[in-house]
């Protein structure tokens, strides 16, 4: 997985959610607007390539000033982004350090 095919599929629009990405962004007011800024321009900040659902990762986009994170993964048949979670790490400080790219 690399931050180059992430940034495109989802600029193509080649996504989709997870239940629970849904039901995450929903709760956390994400709008589809504001993931697609952050996704077209986000950073691999966590590896996690023994997922059992396939190889994914964590990464760390902006829209606007408001940091997201997203756990995703590529699927290739057809190629899109599966958004597994998808939420906003400034709405539980107690688990990140300052600038959203560490665990506490």
């Amino acid at each position: 997985m690399d931050s180059i095919t992430i940034r495109r599929l989802a600029a193509q629009g080649k996504y989709e959610y997870s239940r629970h990405a849904e039901r995450e962004r929903q709760i956390d007011k994400i709008f589809t607007y504001e993931l697609e800024d952050a996704l077209t321009e986000c950073d691999i900040i966590e590896s996690y390539p023994d997922d059992p659902r396939g190889p994914s990762c964590l990464v760390l986009g902006l829209s606007g000033q408001r940091p997201i994170h997203a756990v995703c993964t590529i699927r290739t048949n057809p190629d899109e982004l599966l958004l597994i979670t998808v939420y906003d790490p400034s709405m539980r400080p107690y688990k990140w350090k300052e600038g959203f790219r560490e665990r506490r």
